[in-house]
């Protein structure tokens, strides 16, 4: 048997390639950069631990807990501190705990009377149609009311996808939320009920579940999954056509004369990516459309302090940042709040994020002027004083796919390429949900669907969007 083509070597693909050996199925991974993992990357220097992208993974599913486990990873896995629970959004250029039950929400002073009032409404308001696609902002005007848009949703979306509710598909986006209006009637009724039946499944929502990441960073869990793949890594390997052959794919890789005979192929690349590729033998449908999916620029700045130099306790997991506030930054990650090893002793690491779809403009500025202007809010925000002891800047020209309105289209068009074209598969966080822990669950599953496949050649089935966690506030 040819071996299976992973075109990626991100999160999802790795995952899936770890998966299909367990299977006794052989593997190739082409990885067009010199290293694995995407955006997970973790800088270890002068006592601080920077992440270069998500911090945490959320342990929602058992598939994330049996893949830590067969990775031999459970001894080094660091659970968040339970001191540092607190989640906080900004009201009035202050930090508000975000509340955790009816009694504190109604105490809160996160919201007016009159918008806590307007909740109570909600179970009674009527379901929408079914067959009408609503943007994410108009979705909550109608159950919830302006102020939870302005201070709930719009911050919450930007520590998410660093996106726009008014663009975003409640439907594509935001699935689970969806489905709990149209099978409860109501997103209140649905959470209480919900809850039954996510513990029927053995899965926790991502506002209860835990997070989680090891002493070294999330580096650890790519260099684990590296381990295991040892000998069916291509690094280095820009894949350019692929093209199928009767029950063969045969994959191109930029450089090389000869295309490379495969049994199946798993594409787990970025959309933007897989845009590029030149598809053939597949009765002339296109990648090309894929390249339409946006994907705003965002910039991760983290930054050092001295402990004494920071106002706030920090005791939480971190802060988003609504747009009516007027700041420069999305949200902050007190980093070194949530694992040990992320500062020096009598230090603090904060990681903060700009540009997204609210500010794009910002995200693409040097180094020194992004630290200058996350330092001042932070001034604003957490009572900061003094330099920074440490910095640390990437820059994602195209950071998170915006699932918005309309983007049923995509996923269309991947569904009827994989029953068209079999032995073609797509899974990542352009399909599958944005955060880490989806992409995770995205590879086990297309993992199950290739093995199906080769079990029982023509069977396909297509991936189901997740419902997306935020990377500052899971």
């Amino acid at each position: 048997m040819h071996s299976i083509a992973i075109i990626g070597g991100g999160i999802t693909g790795l995952t899936a390639a770890y998966r299909l050996r367990q299977m006794n199925l052989p593997v190739t991974v082409y990885e067009a950069s010199a290293r694995l993992g995407g955006v997970i990357q973790s800088v270890e220097k002068d006592g601080y631990l920077a992440e270069f992208g998500p911090n945490t993974v959320l342990e929602t599913s058992p598939k994330i807990v049996a893949l830590i486990r067969d990775l031999g990873l459970e001894g080094r896995r660091l659970y968040s501190n339970p001191a540092a629970g607190n989640r906080y959004l900004v009201r009035g250029k202050r930090l508000v705990n975000l509340p955790g039950s009816p009694v504190a929400f109604f105490s809160t002073p996160l919201f007016s009377w009159s918008a806590k009032l307007r909740l109570l409404a909600e179970p009674f308001i009527r379901r929408s149609d079914p067959e009408i696609e609503e943007s994410l902002a108009d979705f909550v005007l109608r159950r919830i009311g302006r102020e939870f848009l302005d201070y709930a949703i719009n911050p919450f979306v930007a520590g998410v996808y660093a996106g726009d509710p008014a663009r975003l598909s409640v439907k594509q986006a935001f699935p689970k939320l969806h489905a709990l209006e149209q099978k409860y009637g109501s997103l209140i009724k649905g959470q209480i009920l919900g809850a039954r039946e996510r513990r029927r499944r053995a899965e926790v929502s991502k506002q209860n579940a835990p997070k989680f990441s090891f002493e070294h960073g999330l580096q650890e869990l790519i260099d684990g999954l590296g381990r295991h793949l040892e000998g069916a890594l291509q690094m280095q390997s820009r894949v350019t056509r692929l093209q199928r052959r009767g029950s063969d794919w045969h994959v191109t890789v930029d450089g090389r004369d000869r295309a490379i005979p495969h049994c199946g192929v798993l594409l787990a690349a970025p959309a933007y990516r897989l845009a590029e590729l030149t598809l053939e033998g597949a009765d002339d449908l296109s990648l090309a459309p894929l390249g339409e999916i946006q994907y705003p620029p965002v910039a991760s700045v983290v930054l050092g302090f001295r402990r004494e130099d920071v106002a706030h306790p920090l005791d939480g997991f971190g802060m988003l940042i609504p747009a009516v506030e007027g700041f420069r930054i999305l949200g902050t990650i007190f980093s070194s709040s949530l694992f040990p090893h992320r500062a020096p002793s009598g230090h603090v690491t904060l990681t903060s994020y700009v540009g997204g779809t609210r500010s794009p403009e910002l995200a693409g500025r040097g180094g020194a002027e992004l630290a200058a202007l996350v330092t001042e809010d932070l001034r604003v925000l957490l009572g900061v004083r003094g330099q920074p002891t440490f910095f640390h800047h990437v820059y994602y020209p195209r950071a998170i796919p915006q699932y918005e309105v309309g983007y049923g289209r995509f996923k269309q068009l991947m569904s009827s390429l994989e029953h068209q074209a079999p032995g073609l598969f797509f899974a990542g966080h352009y399909r599958d949900g944005i955060s880490l822990g989806d992409s995770m669950a995205s590879g086990n599953d297309v993992a199950e669907r290739i093995g199906a496949f080769l079990v029982k050649p023509g069977a396909t089935s297509g991936g189901t969007a997740g419902d997306p966690s935020p990377p500052l506030h899971p």
